[in-house]
């Protein structure tokens, strides 16, 4: 599956941006999907993640409250919502598939990568 990141920008502390993930290649619905972040100088962290179905999510406490996936298997489209956005949220922000039914937080443990689209907050 290949995955295509976008939607990263330039905002202010407590502004919001919604990225998406767009997939091809395989059946969308057979892939759990993630977002993780990289920070400059930090290793990649997990953000949250979806089941395949959707029903089922996973996010760190980081984000929690402030960050919300969701999915449309009909798109082949994942999406992050974040809201009220810190200084301490700019990264990198990558978009991952894997087929397992799992939403593991290692990196090490999703198969497939999209490039990474950049959040820049500002204070």
């Amino acid at each position: 599956v290949q995955l295509q990141a976008c939607g990263g920008g330039l905002v202010q502390a407590g502004g919001c941006l919604r990225l998406s993930c767009a997939a091809s290649g395989r059946t969308f619905s057979s892939y759990a999907m993630g977002w993780f972040r990289q920070a400059p100088g930090k290793e990649r962290e997990f953000v949250v993640g979806i089941s395949k179905s959707g029903d089922t999510t996973r996010v760190a406490n980081s984000v929690k409250g402030r960050f919300t996936i969701s999915r449309d298997n009909a798109k082949n489209t994942m999406y992050l919502q974040m809201n009220s956005l810190k200084p301490e949220d700019t990264a990198l922000h990558y978009c991952a598939a894997d087929s397992q039914s799992l939403l593991p937080t290692s990196q090490y443990e999703w198969s497939y990568w999209g490039q990474g689209t950049l959040v820049t907050v500002s204070s």
